[in-house]
């Protein structure tokens, strides 16, 4: 499998996860298939579209390619069949989110850098790229964003999207950066998940 086909099939892959996020926001609040599949599509998409706005791309991707908008139905119509035989829907949006976050942290980083975007700019994208669907969800469903939670979510979106710059800078090849910077966002987020990681909160009082 070449570059571009890995690239391709992960963000595909990123699409989808945040797809099944949406929609299991959507079953949460007990809405319709329809609902479902906006929230999934909301979500597959969102933080991507900001990025290519943002870094006035030649198109929009899903616009250049119906395949990420049919993902995102189809994730969107499997989770209304199958989202009741989950035992939690909060925990599986959770890690549905998390592998959402660690491919697309590191998938926007790379497409910044392909567009010629400074360093800084590219991790500041690769982490909107991560967190921004998920954050337009949240909003439009008027529930507490899972960024803002108190275990690390945006730290991973950073370690990932830092991992695959430092990576892209060594003797390393673009097919190995993107799996380890993809795995090190997550491993860092599902260590979040699992053991309550969270950075020191401010202590100090007001004056």
């Amino acid at each position: 499998m070449d570059l571009a086909t890995t690239i391709y099939t992960f963000d595909l892959l990123g699409v989808a996860v945040f797809a099944i996020s949406g929609a299991l926001a959507a079953a949460e609040r007990r809405m319709d298939i329809l609902t479902f599949v906006l929230f999934g599509t909301i979500t597959g998409v969102g933080g991507g579209t900001i990025r290519d706005l943002l870094l006035n791309t030649d198109q929009v991707f899903w616009i250049v390619d119906t395949a990420y908008l049919w993902v995102c139905i189809g994730a969107s119509v499997a989770t209304w069949f199958l989202a009741h035989r989950f035992h939690s829907r909060r925990r599986v949006l959770l890690w549905a989110d998390a592998m959402g976050l660690a491919l697309f942290c590191v998938l926007g980083t790379q497409k910044a850098l392909s567009w010629n975007a400074p360093v800084v700019v590219a991790i500041g994208m690769g982490m909107m790229t991560a967190s921004f669907g998920s954050l337009i969800r949240d909003s439009l469903l008027n529930r507490p964003p899972v960024l803002l939670g108190p275990e690390i979510y945006v730290t991973a979106a950073l370690l990932g999207a830092a991992s695959f710059v430092l990576l892209s800078h060594l003797p390393v090849t673009a097919s190995l950066a993107l799996p380890v910077s993809i795995a090190a966002a997550f491993l860092l987020r599902a260590g979040a998940l699992l053991f309550d990681l969270r950075l020191p909160k401010y202590q100090h009082e007001q004056p």
